[in-house]
């Protein structure tokens, strides 16, 4: 607790381990299971409860509540965990569960991710890095969230959804099944409706990796014959191509329906 500041009216529990530089601010409660490591800052009116583990240089504004039981009927009280990773943003009224014995047991928080107000990650989910959640974004339980996703406000995603890397949700979408890597979904009930080519241009991706994961979607999506055999031709003509094939693995490894393409342009529309 080496320079750790609390605040007279917090509410830290014996048992709870406190890092060096942590803030606690006035009204917070922190239970005795709960780790904050360094550097954390818990702004005001903040619960953290449950076995709950927060990186370093967190901060957790006002009326968060991370690390309370799953919302989940088969749930019986076991120690279960919430494991949040460093230098996350965490604003109002965000709140986190626990996972469940019946999954994993742990709900994972990546790095460097932006929650804004009123996002929800339920029991059991795996959240990567970089990930932003807009305004009122909620996680079904047991979704699986990859690297460099961005949310708009107010997307629901559905339980055991897989979202994979650098996809992008757009506002009020409803997300139903798995969404590739690269991926733009949209609708109430989303359809894919092309590529995050903005979001691939901001991560450092050259024109030429761009055109060529276009091309492979447009083969994959809108190509002759049935899906499944497409799958094993763009794995072929793709062969030496990372980007491509991450998304035919993702494909390959899911065990749920995947998010199918309505329209070839709908990305360069929507950006």
């Amino acid at each position: 607790m080496a320079d750790s500041q609390i605040d007279p009216s917090a509410r830290v529990a014996s048992g709870a381990v406190i890092g060096a530089g942590v803030q606690i601010g006035p009204f917070c409660t922190v239970g005795p299971n709960v780790k904050l490591a360094d550097g954390v800052r818990l702004v005001s009116h903040v619960n953290v409860t449950g076995h709950t583990t927060i990186g370093a240089r967190t901060i957790v504004y006002p009326f968060a509540s991370l690390g309370t039981p799953p919302q989940s009927l088969g749930y019986k009280g076991e120690p279960t965990r919430l494991e949040v990773g460093e230098d996350n943003d965490i604003r109002e009224h965000v709140t986190m569960n626990t996972g469940t014995a019946a999954d994993r047991g742990v709900t994972t928080v990546g790095n460097n991710c932006f929650f804004m107000v009123g996002s929800h990650v339920a029991h059991d989910c795996v959240v990567g890095n970089k990930v932003i959640f807009a305004n009122n974004v909620l996680l079904g339980g047991h979704s699986q969230i990859g690297d460099n996703v961005v949310f708009g406000g107010g997307v629901a995603v559905r339980q055991f959804v897989r979202i994979g890397e650098g996809a992008m949700i757009v506002g009020l979408s409803g997300v139903r099944a798995d969404v590739i890597p690269f991926g733009m979904a949209h609708g109430p009930l989303a359809d894919l409706v092309g590529l995050n080519v903005v979001g691939m241009r901001r991560r450092g991706l050259s024109k030429s990796e761009v055109h060529r994961v276009r091309a492979a979607y447009q083969d994959l999506f809108f190509g002759d014959g049935e899906f499944k055999p497409r799958i094993d031709k763009v794995a072929a003509d793709y062969a030496g191509d990372a980007l491509v094939m991450r998304i035919i693995e993702f494909i390959r490894a899911g065990k749920r329906p995947l998010t199918m393409a309505s329209m070839r342009n709908g990305a360069e529309d929507l950006q």
